[in-house]
């Protein structure tokens, strides 16, 4: 279950918007699923979030330093 947290400090700006974009697209996807059916794993939505609030928040404070 403890998986391990990847570093997002050494992940180039690049890398880091197109897995934003890969980590939306799952969301939607994710979405759209449970509108037909039960989904197997009801947290998935929710880290999925936690994973795009934590590229964002290291995205901003690249902003903000820079």
């Amino acid at each position: 279950m403890a998986t391990k947290k990847e570093n997002l400090k050494e992940v180039k700006t690049e890398d880091m918007t197109k897995k934003l974009a890969g980590l939306r697209e799952d969301l939607r996807s994710i979405h759209f699923k449970a509108e037909g059916s039960k989904s197997k794993n009801v947290k998935e939505g929710a880290t999925i979030k936690k994973q795009i609030a934590r590229l964002m928040t290291e995205m901003r404070s690249r902003e903000i330093v820079k």
